[in-house]
């Protein structure tokens, strides 16, 4: 069947998948599933729930004690070791206007973001500059940060702080390995991975100049004017931000389910999911690209617009969030055994885990506002997230188990935790 003859139901069906509201709506019919006994893999018990809210509280407290907190994005792992390594170039960086500094950090956190998978328990990374080591997303963040002010995307000496689509093309496994000190006693899992995305990225900017390189030579961070567009009164919505993502850089993600033509990217199958139409069984996460979404608001916000309604984006489904309801007892495996060995992306173990970690994020926000004094307008779930549930989640795999490492393993290529 042509892309010409396939029906428009089908690719419109498929359109809706790519959406926040999906992942929301999706995830919490497993939860459904979950507290009514029909999951293969876990039970719920929301009982749970509060005391778990109580060691988010606790993290939060003790993280910031003012609860002046930020949005959970990228850009918070730019300050590792309490280093504010954007901000210092921002202030002395080379742009000539709010709309060139904002491409620039779309550039800079697209390629962070979609770096940002799981590292792997061994892989470090040394910082020249402080004499500091970082690990997992920290790491990755420093690493990526050096790479991009050291000119390794970018195709002009002249103007290092760019990523440049005909470099990202030809980014090879060694170029990274260098830049992220990959090497037999410092193993980074899906490196190849990594640079495959990038790769991808690199096909999709180079071949969509309309999209991204409106004002300049095509480039990630082309999409800022996408997304400026769609502003009205200097006002965009969070969800455009995403929707912008998976419309523009869909066809980055490796083949998976396709739809009407339509790449559907981090979605996947559980026969539990309902819907009235040709998407029946199917589940998006959208981890990395809303993971995205929360990173390119405080971009958008330095070139002046202001982004609302944050809340419609969703909890992210990766293993420190995930890690938190299983660690706290909100969640268990049926089959305690499951735990003692890895699991596959796309099995349905995963992703029941991964739906019901996005539909308890959305229940555990209100005991953590409440906790705090806040109101729900005050306390977006992105704040919960940073202040938040992801650091809680860490820290209490570091309290259960000494490495730190998730209660479940996940083969992950690089492209999706």
């Amino acid at each position: 069947m042509t892309d010409q003859t396939i029906p428009s139901s089908e690719t419109e069906a498929a359109k809706r998948l790519l959406t926040a509201a999906a992942v929301r709506e999706r995830s919490h019919q497993l939860l459904e599933a979950g507290l009514a006994g029909l999951l293969d893999h876990f039970t719920v018990d929301l009982g749970k729930l509060d005391s778990c809210a109580d060691e988010v509280v606790k993290t939060i407290r003790e993280a910031y004690p003012s609860l002046d907190i930020p949005f959970h994005a990228r850009w918070r792992h730019f300050t590792a070791g309490g280093h504010p390594r954007w901000e210092a170039l921002m202030e002395g960086g080379p742009w000539e206007s709010h709309a060139a500094l904002a491409r620039a950090a779309f550039d800079l956190a697209i390629v962070s973001v979609l770096l940002d998978a799981g590292a792997g328990p061994q892989w470090r990374y040394e910082e020249g500059r402080t004499g500091e080591t970082f690990a997992r997303s920290e790491g990755l963040a420093v690493a990526s940060f050096d790479m991009f002010i050291g000119g390794a995307f970018s195709s002009r000496p002249e103007d290092p702080f760019r990523v440049d689509a005909d470099v990202l093309m030809g980014l090879t496994v060694e170029d990274l390995a260098t830049g992220f000190q990959v090497g037999p006693d410092n193993p980074l899992v899906g490196l190849e991975g990594r640079v495959s995305l990038l790769n991808r990225l690199g096909r999709v900017v180079a071949t969509n100049p309309d999209i991204f390189g409106q004002h300049d030579d095509p480039r990630p961070g082309g999409l800022f004017d996408v997304i400026a567009a769609t502003a009205q009164n200097e006002t965009i919505k969070a969800t455009a931000i995403l929707e912008a993502l998976l419309t523009y850089l869909g066809p980055i993600w490796p083949g998976r389910i396709k739809l009407g033509g339509i790449d559907l990217g981090d979605t996947w199958r559980h026969p539990l999911v309902e819907a009235p139409d040709e998407t029946r069984g199917l589940i998006p996460f959208h981890k990395l690209s809303q993971w995205l979404s929360y990173s390119l608001i405080e971009p958008l916000e330095w070139a002046g617009y202001t982004v609302e309604e944050v809340d419609g984006l969703t909890g992210l489904p990766e293993y420190r969030n995930g890690g938190l309801f299983l660690d706290s007892e909100v969640i268990a495996l049926k089959n305690p055994s499951d735990a003692k060995f890895p699991h596959t992306v796309d099995s349905r173990l995963v992703v029941e885990w991964r739906a019901l970690t996005v539909a308890l994020l959305d229940r555990i926000a209100d005991p953590i506002r409440s906790k705090l004094g806040f109101r729900s307008e005050d306390f977006p779930l992105a704040k919960a997230l940073e202040g938040g549930t992801w650091a809680t989640g860490r820290r209490l795999a570091k309290e259960k188990r000494g490495d730190g490492s998730p209660p479940l393993t996940v083969v992950s290529d690089g492209t999706v935790f």
